[in-house]
């Protein structure tokens, strides 16, 4: 019976795969994987021998006719990104929008995402937050800072190590330098930290130490 199931896989601690992700991964047809020699890895670790096919924001367009004629042949699939949850910053909501308009059923796994232990253990409000992902890199950037310099939830922001900085700066710049954030990386990893206080500490934190490894941004809305 054709069937999508969006599987989300550790975001480094490979004991947080989930029972079931495993189980759904041994039993669907073909694996859609946004880089299948990371994937690749996960899968030989956990024995799963089902066949691999690469999907990712550079084919997604491309691929998804295909994929969708093949689940409507009766084909069952699952959609792994290279880690947490499928369309959270990573592809998936394209493969699932044209999923539902062709009456294809789609099953979303309960399992990792960065933003939500870096939230968790931020120490600001949880009960509203607004997720942001990536800020556009330029185009769009200050009107959307702008615009946030208004918000009243917890925001939440993921960034690289070499753009964290610059991003810091600019958070500064609009959101003020008393601001409060935490700041996690390396979540689920050997080097896992947690960073707290404000915006104008944590810069100076980073600007004497070199930042390094993938980074969720929790900060502080507008009092």
């Amino acid at each position: 019976m054709s069937k999508l199931y969006l599987v989300p896989t550790p975001i480094g601690n490979l004991e947080d795969m989930t029972f079931r992700a495993v189980k759904v991964l041994k039993e669907v047809d073909v694996i859609l994987a946004e880089d299948t020699r990371t994937s690749g890895k996960l899968l030989k670790h956990f024995e799963i021998s089902t066949p691999m096919q690469s999907f990712h924001m550079h084919n997604e367009h491309k691929m998804l006719n295909r994929i969708i004629e093949r689940l409507k042949s009766g084909e069952t699939m699952a959609l792994i990104s290279d880690a947490g949850t499928p369309a959270i910053s990573d592809p998936g909501f394209l493969l699932t929008r044209a999923c539902i308009e062709n009456q294809i059923e789609v099953e979303c796994l309960p399992g990792a995402t960065a933003f939500v232990p870096a939230l968790v253990n931020s120490g600001l409000p949880n009960d509203k937050f607004v997720f942001e992902g990536f800020l556009p890199v330029k185009k769009g950037r200050q009107t959307r800072l702008k615009t946030l310099a208004e918000e009243k939830r917890t925001m939440i922001f993921y960034e690289s190590p070499h753009k964290l900085l610059k991003t810091l700066h600019h958070f500064a710049d609009y959101f003020g330098t008393e601001r409060r954030i935490s700041v996690s990386r390396e979540l689920t990893k050997l080097y896992e930290e947690t960073l707290r206080g404000n915006i104008e500490e944590i810069i100076e934190h980073f600007e004497n130490k070199p930042p390094k490894g993938e980074f969720v941004l929790i900060v502080a809305g507008k009092n």
